[in-house]
């Protein structure tokens, strides 16, 4: 129980989002809407640390920067000023729904977290942009293209007979959240969108995870 609680703990501390930056780490210029830069992923072995840095200092500082120790990996993005904040209620989605188990940090939510992420990957949603290997964990290192966020997930190493018990999960917690109400007596749960939506991705996802697996 030991081992199996420290490899749920190790896990979990793999999962992070980094957002993106809005101004060069190096000369702290602030980003224009729709102005190039780039990302620099770094393994300081505490975890992995991301950087954003505008063109001007990319060339002329950090263009040999797969010599610095601990990097991993480098992409070219265009940055895209945050939309004003609304106060309009949005409906829980796979996206949503995988920000929120990352800031519980729960580890019995590290598998439905995984399938997430494969979903939105599936959907185009996300990208995997490295795939990295630490201490014998594989973890994928996703960016959603829109908002410049990284996500850091770790591979649970699903077996396919435990895709089900997981699938249900991630079902469950589309229709409810994270907290769900207490239902009345005798109210039968209607099916929403969501439900439908984890239902449908039951086979691809089966089918993704195989692929990763291999």
């Amino acid at each position: 129980m030991r081992i199996k609680a420290l490899h749920l703990l190790r896990l979990i501390t793999e999962w992070n989002i980094q957002s993106r930056s809005h101004g060069c780490e190096v000369c702290g210029k602030t980003f224009a809407d729709k102005e190039p830069y780039h990302t620099l992923l770094f393994d300081d072995k505490s975890g992995f640390r991301r950087s954003d840095v505008c063109a001007g200092c990319w060339q002329a500082k950090l263009a040999d920067a797969q010599s610095q120790g601990g990097y991993i990996s480098h992409w070219q993005g265009v940055y895209q000023a945050p939309p004003p904040v609304t106060e309009a209620i949005q409906k829980e989605t796979a996206e949503t729904l995988l920000r929120k188990l990352i800031e519980q940090n729960d580890p019995q939510h590290a598998p439905a977290g995984y399938i997430l992420a494969v979903m939105l990957e599936r959907k185009r949603i996300l990208k995997v942009k490295e795939q990295v290997v630490r201490d014998g964990q594989r973890i994928f290192i996703y960016e959603h293209p829109k908002t410049g966020d990284v996500f850091t997930i770790a591979d649970p190493n699903l077996r396919l007979d435990q895709l089900e018990v997981v699938q249900r999960d991630v079902a469950a917690l589309l229709e409810h959240g994270l907290n769900p109400p207490t239902p009345a007596p005798d109210a039968p749960a209607a099916p929403t969108a969501e439900t439908t939506e984890a239902g449908a991705a039951s086979e691809p996802v089966e089918a993704a995870v195989e692929t990763k697996a291999e």
